[in-house]
């Protein structure tokens, strides 16, 4: 039963340092949901980030900010047989992005995420390709969800 009193009083002691849940009330979650516009996706990768963006922020056409971005990937092969022929691949993927202020053009903030999927090639070409296109699209929620989490933790430092 210590533990309890330990627990409150720890969150006593968070609440009175100027903690604050990140989604409650007045938090930079509620304050960023749909005032970021995100420039229109062009590919395939691109619609999924932005598509994962808008889950998280919200979607808006004409917001206060505008986030834009430029995202690449590169293929690896790891697991390769005898016969040179690879049948893992590492596909790695990097994110730069930017929210600006849209009625001054001022740039508000920066940051680049990166991270990594995998996929197996063993299979038929169906599967291979539809294994591929899957570990693209999981790359680039992660990457998104990375991008979300840096705007979310920094955003005190420039919302109003």
């Amino acid at each position: 039963m210590w533990w309890r009193s330990a627990l409150f009083g720890g969150l006593a002691l968070l609440g009175a340092c100027g903690f604050a849940p990140l989604y409650g009330p007045g938090g930079p979650g509620e304050t960023l949901h749909g005032q970021v516009e995100i420039a229109e996706p062009t590919t395939e990768n691109e619609f999924d980030f932005v598509s994962r963006l808008e889950t998280r922020l919200g979607r808006t056409a004409a917001g206060p900010m505008r986030l834009d971005y430029a995202i690449t990937t590169r293929r690896e092969g790891l697991a390769i047989t005898a016969d040179q022929e690879t049948q893992r691949y590492n596909i790695l993927g990097e994110v730069r992005y930017q929210v600006t202020d849209t009625t001054t053009n001022v740039v508000l903030s920066t940051g680049r995420t990166h991270s990594f999927t995998s996929y197996s090639a063993t299979g038929t070409t169906v599967a291979t390709t539809t294994a591929a296109r899957d570990a693209e699209a999981r790359l680039m929620v992660i990457l998104a969800d990375q991008a979300v989490t840096h705007l979310l933790a920094t955003a005190e430092s420039f919302l109003p």
